[in-house]
């Protein structure tokens, strides 16, 4: 129990840390981050590379990305947070006075574990492993760590409830991309079906346009 306690006050104690760091542009900026719908362009971008790539074989691909996610998403929010219970730290009445949140959002009740965390990692990961490619992996796992944090900043969720969620976001996509390799491995082994180091460039551009045009956005709101 002493374990735990002293786990718990230094996640706090770094909440409060991240949390305290604010400013007006940042607000703006780190809510359009933890938007779901700022990502959309994203997706689609990951969607189509996947469609023009591997043809009709897309569609076993796209299932174990869809598969990763709803595993991801129904573990961290579906049963960890009603097993464990861990009220956010938006809930805690003694860190009401001291926390900053935006626009009144103070998310559900349980925090542990963020789903944000646990789909943005999952989707970074799988993605990742099918496209090979070492700036599409630097760059999708970036945006995947800032979705993460701007989930403490608003304030609705401890660093122990983000590790936990993108420890189940890992372990999900390496499930689904070993299904893949198990059941259809000739996907990830043809030669014509190998996503070249050039074509990654569509999703990378589209997330830097977003990261910008939320930019935008943070400066003119």
């Amino acid at each position: 129990m002493h374990i735990i306690e002293l786990f718990k006050g230094l996640d706090t104690h770094l909440f409060l840390i991240i949390n305290g760091l604010h400013s007006s542009f940042f607000d703006n900026f780190m809510w359009a981050v933890s938007a779901k719908l700022s990502w959309i362009p994203l997706y689609l971008s990951v969607l189509y590379l996947l469609i023009r790539t591997f043809k009709k074989d897309a569609f076993w691909i796209i299932v174990s990305l869809v598969l990763c996610i709803l595993i991801s998403d129904q573990l961290a929010s579906g049963l960890l947070k009603e097993l464990v219970k861990r009220l956010r730290p938006s809930h805690v009445d003694s860190l009401k006075s001291v926390i900053h949140l935006l626009k009144g959002y103070e998310g559900g009740l349980y925090g542990f574990a963020s789903s944000h965390a646990a789909n943005s990692a999952g989707f970074a990961l799988i993605t990742s492993l099918i496209f090979r490619n070492r700036l599409y992996t630097f760059s999708i796992l970036a945006w995947a760590l800032l979705v993460s944090y701007s989930r403490i900043y608003l304030g609705v969720h401890y660093p122990g409830d983000i590790l936990g969620g993108m420890a189940i976001g890992v372990l999900a996509a390496l499930l689904c991309h070993g299904l893949i390799q198990k059941f259809k491995p000739q996907l990830l082994t043809n030669s014509k079906a190998i996503i070249k180091k050039t074509q990654t460039i569509i999703p990378i551009g589209v997330l830097l346009l977003s990261l910008l045009s939320l930019l935008i956005y943070s400066f003119i709101v």
